[in-house]
Formats: C-alpha cells, sequence, structure tokens
C-alpha cells in the first residue's frame, strides 16, 4: 500500500492510499479458500468445489468483501504509522471509475485531536457554600405534606369555598359548541385555590352545591400544550357530584404512621436528609461550575471544528425543540437566530472543557471500573421492559458509542471529584437563597462539557463500499468514540427569553421522597383529576447566555 499525506494544516488531516490490485486478489484467494469447504455444488463432495467454479460462482461478491477488508486494514495502518487520534469519524472516498482488477486509490480525510497542553490544576482555589438544614425549612416541608394527607369532609348544602373540594363531571367545547377531544372527563376533584387548572376555571365553581349544573367560560393560554386550544375560548359543562370541607391537618406521629412510618420523628429524619441531599446538589453546581471557569479562564488551545459544529447541532437542536413551546415560536427562534454565534462560542468551550478534564483523567489513572460499568448499565436498563432489558444490555456491550455515553456522566464525575481533592477550597455558611442566586447568575450552557475517551482509540474501522460510489462514513466506532455528559451540574440556570440546551431533573421535594419511602402514602389522594381534564400546563425553562 502506497500512502501520500495531501494536507497537513491546523488539525486538518488528508491522505491518499493506494491499494494494489495484487494486494485486493490476493484477499480474494485467500477468501476463497476460506468459504471453499463450505460451498456445495451439485456433481462434487461437500468440500470438494474447486476452487475456479468457486471464485467463478462468487467472485463478484468475494472480491467486494476483499476491497472492504483491505481498505479496512489500510486505515488501520495509516492510524498507526502517522500516530493518528481522530476527532471523529473519518470521511472515506473510493475514487471513480474503479474496477475489480485495477489498483484502488481511496482519499482519507479526517480532524485530529490537538495536543493538549498539560492543564495547570495545582493552583485551583475554589470557594464552597454550605447551607445549614434549619428546623423552619423541615417544619415547613413537613406542613406541606401534612397538607396533602388531609381528610374531606362532606359539606351537605354548604356552597364551595375557597379550599374546598369539589367533584364534577365535565365536557369542554369550542366556542361553536363542538367538543373537543381530550375535552371530557368524569370524577375530577378540583380543590378552589390550587391554581392546578386553567385560569378562570376555579374562580367560576365557587358558590356551586352538589347536584348544580353549570357552564364556565375560560380563555386557554397562549402556551397550553394543546396547539389547536392555545389562546382559544372554551366552555365547559360541569355537573357537580360533590363538596367537601377540608378537615384538620393534624401534624402527629398518627400522620406519619398512615405513611407507613414509625413515628413523626422518623418523618423529620428523611425530610431532613431530603434537604441535605438537595443543599449538597446546590453546593456541587456551584463549586463544578467555578472549577470550570478556572479551568477554561487557564487554557486556550485549537479544538476540532467537526466536534464543535456536532456540539453546537446538539444545542441547536435542543434549543429549537425548546423554542416551539414558547407563546410565540417565531420570535423565540429569531431571538435564538440572533445569537448563534454566541452558542457556537458556547460550544466550542464545552468541546474544549472536555478535552481539559479527559487529558486530566488519563494523565492521572482515573477510570470507570468494569463494576461500575456494569451498574451503570443494569440501572440503564431498568427504563426498559423485562422482555428488553438483556437486549439493551448485549446492545450496550457490542456498542462502544453507547458504552461511552453511558461512561461519560461519571467518568466526569470522577475527574471532577478528583480536582476538588487537589484545589484549595474554603468553606462558607450560606443560604439556599444565595446559592441558588449564585448558581442563576452564571451561564449554564458554558459550563457544560463534551469528553473525549482517548484510550478508546481501538481503530477498529469497518469501511463498506460500493464500487463507483463516494463513501462519507460515519460509523460509530471506537475511533471517533465521543463521551457526552448530562450531569446535573451542567444544568443551565433559567433566565428568560431563551430556551435550555440541557435540563436537569429538579430535585425530587421532600413530599415525593417520602411517598416514596412510604407506599401508603401514594394511595391518600385529594382527589380523582381525569386525565384529560383543562390542566395548566407549565412553560419551557430557559438560560441565559454566555456573558
Amino acid at each position: 500500500m502506497q500512502t501520500v499525506e495531501t494536507l497537513n494544516e491546523g488539525l486538518k488531516r488528508a491522505y491518499t492510499l493506494t491499494i494494489t490490485a495484487k494486494d485486493i486478489d490476493a484477499k480474494v484467494d485467500a477468501e476463497v479458500k476460506r468459504v471453499a469447504p463450505q460451498v456445495k455444488m451439485p456433481g462434487f463432495r461437500p468440500g470438494k468445489v474447486p476452487t475456479n467454479l468457486v471464485r467463478k460462482m462468487h467472485g463478484e461478491a468475494l472480491a467486494q468483501d476483499a476491497l472492504n477488508a483491505a481498505i479496512q486494514q489500510g486505515i488501520q495502518q495509516l492510524m498507526v504509522d502517522n500516530q493518528l487520534r481522530p476527532a471523529m469519524q473519518p470521511s472515506v472516498e473510493l475514487a471513480e471509475g474503479y474496477e475489480p482488477g485495477k489498483d484502488a486509490e481511496i482519499t482519507v480525510t479526517l480532524e485530529v485531536l490537538p495536543q493538549v497542553p498539560a492543564p495547570a490544576i495545582d493552583a485551583l482555589v475554589l470557594e464552597r457554600l454550605t447551607v445549614p438544614v434549619a428546623d423552619a425549612a423541615v417544619d415547613e416541608q413537613i406542613a406541606k405534606f401534612a397538607e396533602g394527607q388531609k381528610s374531606w369532609d362532606d359539606a351537605g348544602d354548604k356552597a364551595a369555598e375557597q379550599g374546598d373540594l369539589v367533584t364534577v363531571d365535565f365536557v369542554g367545547k369550542t366556542a361553536d359548541g363542538v367538543a373537543f377531544e381530550g375535552g371530557t372527563g368524569t370524577d375530577m376533584g378540583v380543590e378552589i385555590g390550587s391554581g392546578r387548572l386553567i385560569p378562570g376555571f376555579e374562580d367560576q365553581i365557587v358558590g356551586v352545591k352538589a347536584g348544580d349544573e353549570k357552564q364556565i367560560s375560560v380563555t386557554f393560554p397562549e402556551d397550553y400544550q394543546a396547539k389547536n386550544l392555545a389562546g382559544q375560548p372554551a366552555t365547559f359543562d360541569l355537573v357537580v357530584k360533590s363538596v367537601k370541607t377540608a378537615g384538620e391537618a393534624k401534624i402527629d406521629d398518627d400522620m406519619a404512621k398512615n405513611l407507613g412510618l414509625e413515628s413523626l420523628e422518623q418523618l423529620r429524619g428523611l425530610i431532613k436528609g431530603q434537604i441535605e441531599q438537595e443543599h449538597n446538589g446546590l453546593t456541587r453546581t456551584h463549586m463544578k461550575r467555578k472549577l470550570l471557569d478556572q479551568l477554561a479562564e487557564g487554557h486556550d488551545f485549537e479544538v476540532p471544528p467537526s466536534m464543535v459544529e456536532a456540539e453546537f447541532s446538539q444545542i441547536w437542536a435542543q434549543l429549537e425543540h425548546e423554542a416551539t413551546h414558547e407563546a410565540d415560536p417565531e420570535k423565540a427562534k429569531a431571538e435564538m437566530e440572533a445569537e448563534r454565534d454566541d452558542y457556537r462560542k458556547i460550544a466550542e468551550r464545552r468541546v474544549r472543557l472536555g478535552l481539559l478534564l479527559s487529558e486530566i483523567g488519563q494523565a492521572n489513572g482515573i477510570e470507570v471500573s468494569q463494576q461500575e460499568m456494569n451498574r451503570l448499565i443494569a440501572q440503564a436498563a431498568q427504563q426498559y421492559g423485562p422482555e428488553d432489558r438483556q437486549r439493551f444490555m448485549q446492545y450496550v456491550q457490542q456498542e462502544p458509542m453507547a458504552a461511552a455515553q453511558l461512561r461519560a456522566p461519571l467518568y466526569e464525575d470522577k475527574v471532577v471529584d478528583f480536582l476538588f481533592e487537589k484545589a484549595t477550597i474554603t468553606d462558607r455558611d450560606s443560604t439556599r437563597e444565595e446559592l441558588e442566586a449564585a448558581i442563576e447568575s452564571e451561564d449554564g450552557f458554558a459550563t457544560g462539557t463534551h469528553i473525549h475517551n482517548h484510550d478508546d482509540h481501538a481503530h477498529d474501522h469497518d469501511h463498506g463500499h460500493d464500487h463507483g460510489h463516494d463513501h462519507d462514513h460515519d460509523h460509530a466506532t471506537p475511533v471517533a468514540e465521543t463521551e457526552v455528559s448530562g450531569n446535573v451540574e451542567d444544568a443551565p440556570a433559567p433566565k428568560a427569553k431563551k430556551p435550555r440546551a440541557k435540563k436537569a431533573a429538579p430535585p425530587v421535594d421532600a413530599e415525593t421522597q417520602v411517598a416514596e419511602s412510604a407506599p401508603e402514602a401514594a394511595e391518600k389522594a385529594e382527589g380523582t383529576e381525569a386525565a384529560d381534564a383543562p390542566v395548566k400546563k407549565p412553560r419551557a425553562k430557559k438560560v441565559k447566555s454566555e456573558g
């Protein structure tokens, strides 16, 4: 094989590989000898078919396989000989006009990873904001939990007031009197004043009594999830089934026992532990952002444009998705376009940070063990049904890219923890409000990372080619294995007029956590709400741009 470098500019490389017809034919001969014992042909005993007949029968397919194998081997040798570390999957093109029996000319174009300078990590200085759990915060959560467990007493002929629970059947209709899809329900419990339904719905059932029939008029919010109803007027025909008043919410051991717990003190402990977990998460988010800021400020090197483009495309696709949920999608998209360059800079920063963290991890022997990987796979498999879990686990084990995506967040966490240990950290007591404000003042987009795993460059290309066609391969092979992190620390801070690029799940509140610990609590609902009730939909959260 002959190799000629045709481009060496920055991180861009291009090569022309010439694979001789002799080499390809030798591979065909080897393949013929391999398959001949398996070929069956009338008139010949099994395994005794002459090789010339095997070549005649299967020559075209064997030649194709031989060409593919030669190209794969050639690219592997190219990577080894030139010590190349591809940033993304190389583009491979077979020259037009190739015919069996002729030399094959291959063009390989790629971008390589930069030589990352030794990261400066010995002078990191961080402040850790800690938030003690106040008894008042625990009391507040317990009061909310008790409110959710309150009993309801039949009101008889009493007219419904604020705070009462009204159970209704309903039929929603458009302005022209036609019932709309998803607008009909029975036995829906509405707690007046809860704000759970669309504006105006709850206010108009104040004063109703059991047995009443009433029609109310509402206007759906502009950002309502059902686009055909957003901003449209509608009516709801209601039949009032019952009116109930709230009983006294008692905070005592009996309340805790109704939740499957032993005592109120145990409930307090669970809630305090959950609040501590939330505070620790906020503290870590703030510290990580400050850490990444210091790394970004202290390092500036060229990054592969293809990796930046891939990261930008991911950000942009999420922004466009979020924009569709805005009250004015076109306005949201216009604002995005005006800041396109800012988002591209953010993508570049994220790629650079990812390369830095990867370099730090590699230099310091940080890795995800097989036991940890098995646990990650098992956890991810839980989202599938029993019949699909084994198939998913096999898929991850066979697909390096899928495994890399699972591994990335844990690998990043390990590198960040290592850097926390290296840093000089001072502690300062804070309040939750101060900590949240500090996080919201920072740019969540800019603190995301794009981890690239250098050690997984196994140079195992598998390029299939059809004669006479160009091929731009984007296979998920280990050569271009990329790990993309989606940790909670990367969650953008909310700010008006820009959708989030990555959305982290909000912390589980104490009430939910306790309900998960005590299944009995989940059965004590305030009222039965129909799945198609006119529930008010939350708006998409947004972030600020990099300032």
